[in-house]
């Protein structure tokens, strides 16, 4: 083993989670019909990053909303705020710890993600 590659994150709707992913600065990789039904394989990644996340539907024991830990780097957290801020996106509170300043925000299934940035 090497290296984590893809991560899925479990959402109902997945074009309207790949649009709020595509606000937070992922890009996408891949958007092709994935198994039966109106299921697509979504792969998107931030650029130049090894790591990828998957919006997935398929998986009964995954329940949309349900991922939290998903950490995002930034080198400006106060910029990212204003940023996404402008786009609409509904943010939560910076929480300082020792370790750095973290920006949780929840992706329209409820999906955590936060943002990390230093002291």
């Amino acid at each position: 083993m090497k290296a984590i590659e893809i991560i899925s994150i479990p959402v109902t709707d997945q074009l309207k989670a790949r649009d709020f992913y595509l606000q937070l600065g992922f890009e996408l990789l891949v958007e092709a019909p994935f198994g039966p039904g109106e299921s697509q394989w979504i792969q998107m990644a931030y650029p130049g990053s090894a790591v990828s996340i998957t919006l997935v539907n398929w998986f009964p024991e995954m329940k949309a909303g349900s991922t939290r830990g998903l950490v995002i780097k930034t080198d400006n957290l106060n910029a990212d705020i204003a940023d996404l801020t402008a786009k609409g996106i509904e943010l939560g509170k910076v929480d300082e710890t020792p370790w750095g300043k973290f920006l949780a925000i929840k992706d329209p299934d409820g999906n955590v993600v936060s943002l990390h940035g230093d002291r």
